[in-house]
């Protein structure tokens, strides 16, 4: 077997290793061979004319990086090799079907890891296609990388953006833009699909109410890492895959036509098109300026704000979130409601299977079995005492019969009581009670019973404040995350005999370039091109690349191909730019 037919994901790259199996569901095997002579061809065309357009508008760290990770213009990249080369500077790749969640995307970055949709677009979309695929995601991001400051800025948004909180919408909004993403480059979708999948998009988009923390962070995402300029006044470059890895806008977008704004969290209220070309761009004067504005948007997050604000984010994403007190507690599980009182909350309940951690670690008993009915607490102080419970000494625990075997009595600023007796106690390592668990206990909010003696032993948390919220479990093992079915997956193009037959003609010409092939005739390959296929562009443009400079053959093809886009308009710019390629 080919050594490219295997699954190119398993790799002798270490960071592939550290990665949790909640991540490694959605990575899908590559399988080299079925990239068709076609597909190498499409790579080919748009590495060349990226290389030899880009040349002087990317980033210079994008020629650079090019060469670091190993990836040629010749032939598609296969992931083992991508992932042997990417080790050297701290990175990995695996390839995955399509859109992936974005929390998902954001987590793989967080460990050093590119996400590559393992597909490539088809001829038709070679300029530009709304689908993630190979060309964009290892031509597009994995050069860039190879520069330190924005490596590091990548791990940081995947750390800081994996904690972002979504609402329901966001996922709704994310299983459109994959439909559309796959119909687009589905064979034999009709323009009818293709304009009520942009149609669903639109309106989701018009419709999705306050935006989320996960919605925000995605736009910085997408005006830097995707469509990002750098420098300064004329001096712009380009470092955004999409732009990178777009033969069409990466030519337009440092023309007059396309506004551009210096680059600042202001930019995460700015949403995007995928279906058409950005109207403006924002320009960032360096890599090191990006990681202050996602640190600045940071700020704003409930991972570091807490409070009621932030209870109600995660209430509202009515998804897998966790809730940090301050002694270090975290609750993880689906918020179902949170007793407010002079802007604090006071009051948290989850619902359904809910763990408790430490630093990330889930407490020793306290996992989703044995929470499995959902866990509720008061937060605060307790009234009229200015000493918070997790700051009291082993004497003042004492004096209010916080002790083992005692009834204790408290009541909680904003009315929650708790009365029950002191079974044990939880510390965390600097010495503070973070958890307390009771017998014969009954919790109460005014004239309302949260908890009643007989449920059992009723564990409650101990913070003063919710000092953070974020998305996911704070402990990943405390949860099946392992459970992500796509709504649909990407198809592969029906092979027809005629495209099959075509094939064939790419596959000779490939051989005859890659090894110098004797017995293949360029001029009879060219003449069954005119009379089976009289509308193929691309191989024409391969065989005048190959023809002898001054033959007969090469001025036919030339002249070929002028005619063909007389007569198809829109192959203009593809044949123009290819012609110039090959002089």
């Amino acid at each position: 077997m080919n050594i490219e037919t295997k699954n190119n994901n398993k790799s002798k790259n270490p960071i592939l290793d550290k990665l949790p199996s909640h991540l490694k569901q959605f990575i899908s095997p590559q399988n080299y061979a079925a990239y068709s002579p076609i597909d190498q061809a499409v790579w080919r065309y748009v590495l060349r004319r990226n290389v030899k357009q880009l040349e002087h508008m990317a980033h210079p760290s994008f020629i650079d990086g090019l060469k670091q990770t190993g990836i040629s213009i010749e032939q598609i990249p296969n992931m083992e090799s991508m992932n042997k080369i990417l080790s050297n500077i701290g990175w990995a790749a695996v390839a995955v079907d399509g859109f992936i969640p974005p929390t998902a995307f954001m987590e793989f970055q967080a460990f050093n890891v590119l996400v590559i949709a393992a597909d490539i677009r088809q001829i038709e979309h070679i300029e530009y296609t709304p689908a993630p695929d190979i060309i964009h995601e290892s031509a597009g991001h994995a050069p860039i990388i190879a520069n330190p400051e924005y490596a590091e800025y990548l791990h940081r948004f995947g750390e800081i953006g994996s904690k972002a909180i979504s609402s329901e919408k966001d996922y709704q909004l994310y299983e459109a833009v994959r439909h559309l993403s796959i119909i687009k480059e589905a064979s034999g979708t009709s323009q009818e699909e293709i304009d009520a999948a942009e149609k669903d998009i639109l309106s989701l988009q018009d419709n999705m109410g306050e935006p989320s923390e996960m919605a925000q962070i995605r736009n910085l995402h997408w005006w830097t890492v995707e469509y990002g300029l750098i420098g300064e006044g004329d001096d712009l470059r380009i470092y955004g895959a999409g732009l990178l890895s777009s033969v069409g806008e990466s030519s337009n977008c440092l023309s007059d036509k396309v506004e551009k704004i210096p680059y600042t969290v202001a930019a995460s209220q700015v949403n995007f098109d995928i279906t058409k070309p950005q109207p403006q761009l924002f320009v960032t004067p360096d890599f090191a300026h990006l990681s202050l504005v996602l640190e600045e948007f940071a700020n704003t997050m409930a991972l570091r704000k807490g409070g009621l604000v932030s209870v109600e984010k995660v209430l509202n994403s009515k998804s897998l979130t966790t809730l940090e007190l301050s002694t270090g507690l975290q609750i993880s599980g689906h918020f179902s409601r949170v007793i407010a009182h002079e802007d604090k909350p006071i009051y948290i309940q989850t619902e359904g299977e809910s763990a408790l951690a430490l630093r990330d670690k889930e407490l020793v008993g306290h996992g989703k079995e044995y929470h499995a009915q959902g866990f509720g607490s008061p937060i605060g102080k307790l009234k009229g005492i200015n000493l918070a419970i997790e700051d009291m000494s082993p004497r003042d625990l004492v004096a209010y019969n916080i002790y083992e075997g005692k009834r204790a009595e408290l009541t909680f600023e904003g009315g929650v009581t708790v009365s029950g007796v002191v079974i044990t106690g939880t510390r965390n390592l600097q010495g503070k009670i973070v958890l307390i668990s009771f017998d014969e206990c009954q919790v109460r909010y005014k004239d309302e019973i949260l908890f009643e003696p007989d449920w059992g032993v009723y564990d409650m948390a101990v913070g003063k404040s919710v000092v953070s919220a974020f998305a996911g479990p704070a402990d990943v093992d405390s949860f099946d995350l392992s459970t992500h079915v796509p709504s649909e997956r990407t198809a592969a193009t029906a092979r027809s005999d005629k495209l099959q037959h075509l094939e064939t003609l790419y596959a000779a010409v490939r051989n005859h370039r890659q090894s110098g092939t004797q017995g293949v005739d360029l001029k009879d390959i060219f003449q069954t091109l005119r009379q089976d296929h009289p509308e193929e562009w691309l191989l024409c443009l391969e065989l005048h690349e190959l023809s002898l400079e001054g033959s007969a053959l090469k001025e036919d093809i030339y002249n070929y191909l002028n005619e063909l886009y007389k007569v198809k308009p829109h192959l203009e710019p593809l044949i123009m730019n290819g012609l110039k390629l090959n002089d």
